[in-house]
């Protein structure tokens, strides 16, 4: 049941995202609903503040006040228990009733979910190129950053050697 849910976000009073959490936290651990309602967050940002006597403090605030993020299988009940909790004002999407989640890049672009992308190569090795205009390009492995997705290859492109910025599961390793 887990593999169909879907990250919905719901809209709730200002300043009442953490009491609608953990509301909903639980109802979920008292009806028992941990398969159909999996993870709840309020994404918050760490900023840094200047006060009045000109000292700075670093502060936590919500990214989106107002908002709940929530990653859950839709379901007349599911849909009742969340819309029902107070300070809850309903679903972003909604349409005639039915709430719509949000695409697989807007979880990514939000940073709510990691897909792990393992690889099988390092800087030095040679690899292939198996996705966009560079496509069956060989190169060589310069750089790889993990947190960006990034992997800088160079490949020799009309006699010269060039960089190229490309996402970590563009290349394979080289079997030449």
């Amino acid at each position: 049941m887990a593999e169909n849910a879907k990250w919905y976000v719901v809209h709730t009073y200002s300043g009442y995202e953490n009491a609608v959490k953990t509301t909903i936290e639980k109802f979920v651990a008292n009806r028992h609903l941990e398969d159909m309602i999996i993870d709840l967050q309020i994404p918050l940002e760490t900023v840094t503040e200047i006060t009045e006597t000109g000292e700075s403090k670093q502060v936590e605030r919500k990214v989106f006040p107002g908002y709940v993020l929530i990653k859950m299988v839709m379901t007349d009940d599911t849909w009742h228990l969340v819309r029902n909790v107070r300070g809850v004002t309903g679903f972003v999407g909604e349409a005639s009733n039915k709430p719509i989640p949000l695409t697989e890049e807007e979880v990514l672009a939000l940073g709510m979910e990691k897909h792990e992308i393992v690889v099988e190569y390092k800087v030095g090795d040679r690899v292939r190129i198996n996705d966009g205009p560079l496509e069956s390009f060989a190169g060589t492995v310069e750089e790889i950053d993990p947190e960006k997705n990034k992997v800088t290859v160079v490949v020799s492109m009309f006699g010269r050697e060039t960089p190229v910025e490309l996402e970590l599961d563009q290349v394979e390793v080289s079997n030449e």
